[in-house]
């Protein structure tokens, strides 16, 4: 049986947070699924989602167990169409928890036979997001240390031009 795991999340953009997480757990996993999903309680994104699903396809290129998907519907309902037996999540502080905590519990309601698995990031990434990105290069602050290079130019032209 192979054992799939779907790590979802908006991903606007990818940043070397994220990807430490899905490589780790593409370590964990036979196939993980990267789902791209949309946040209701969230802004419009800054990158659409097939712009996203391609940034993440460019900088996970290497890692063979690796695919991405796109979901505008239910996290819990995915995983069962699926068949994974995971939900990953990456937590950099304990304000995370909450949030991911009770997601993880609401989708164990929903699909009994997937666990939610949490992940924590690396010291370096602690307070990485994808919104101090964004507000970085908003001010047209050096983001490289929190991109991938794949796609930090894609990154800056986009988010330097919403100025």
């Amino acid at each position: 049986m192979r054992r799939i795991a779907v790590c979802p999340g908006s991903f606007d953009p990818v940043t070397l947070g994220h990807l430490d997480i899905i490589t780790r757990a593409s370590r964990l996993f036979d196939k993980v699924i990267v789902l791209i999903s949309r946040n209701a309680g969230k802004a419009q994104p800054s990158f659409t989602a097939t712009e996203r699903m391609l940034m993440i396809e460019a900088v996970t290129k290497d890692l063979d167990n690796v695919v991405i998907d796109i979901l505008d519907g239910l996290l819990a309902d995915y995983v069962r169409n699926v068949g994974a037996v995971a939900i990953v999540k990456g937590l950099r502080a304990v304000s995370d928890f909450e949030y991911e905590f009770q997601m993880a519990l609401a989708n164990k309601k929903l699909y009994a036979n997937a666990e939610t698995v949490f992940l924590t990031t690396a010291a370096e990434n602690m307070y990485l997001s994808s919104s101090v990105v964004k507000q970085i290069a908003y001010f047209g602050g050096d983001i490289s240390h929190f991109v991938p290079n794949e796609i930090l130019d894609d990154i800056q032209s986009r988010l330097i031009k919403e100025r």
